[in-house]
C-alpha cells in the first residue's frame, strides 16, 4: 500500500465529511432539503459529497481492502460503496430521507472510523 496516497485519500474524506456536516447544519428535517432552492443547493452537494466519499472508499478497498478492515467489516465499508453506486449510477432514486438519515445518523461513526485508520497510518 502506498501510504503517502492513502494519507491523501483519507484526508479527502475527512475535509469531504466536515463540508458534510457544514452544509447539513441548517437541515434539521429531511423535508428542508426540498422545500427551498438552499436546501436542494444542500441536497445536491452533500450527494456529490457523499459519492467522492464512496468512490475514495472504494479506491482504498481496491488497493488493500484488510486496511479498511482493521476498524471495521466488509459489511460496513460495502454498504457505503453501494451508496455511492446508488447516488452515481441511479440518481432518480435518491431520497432526501435516506440523505438526511445518513447525515443525521451515520456520519459520526463513519468520521470515527475514518480517524482510526488515520491513526493506523500514522503509526506504521
Amino acid at each position: 500500500m502506498d501510504k503517502a496516497n492513502t494519507k491523501e485519500l483519507i484526508k479527502f474524506i475527512l475535509k469531504s465529511l466536515k463540508l458534510i456536516k457544514n452544509r447539513f447544519e441548517s437541515i434539521h428535517t429531511s423535508d428542508d432539503f426540498l422545500s427551498t432552492d438552499d436546501g436542494l443547493m444542500r441536497l445536491d452537494a452533500i450527494s456529490m459529497r457523499l459519492q467522492a466519499v464512496g468512490e475514495t472508499i472504494k479506491n482504498i478497498q481496491k488497493r488493500e481492502s484488510l486496511f479498511l478492515q482493521k476498524v471495521a467489516d466488509e459489511t460496513y465499508w460495502s454498504n457505503i460503496i453501494k451508496t455511492r453506486d446508488i447516488l452515481s449510477h441511479h440518481y432518480v432514486d435518491v431520497d432526501s430521507e435516506i440523505i438526511y438519515y445518513i447525515c443525521d445518523e451515520k456520519l459520526d461513526e463513519l468520521e470515527r472510523n475514518i480517524l482510526e485508520l488515520e491513526k493506523i497510518l500514522i503509526s506504521a
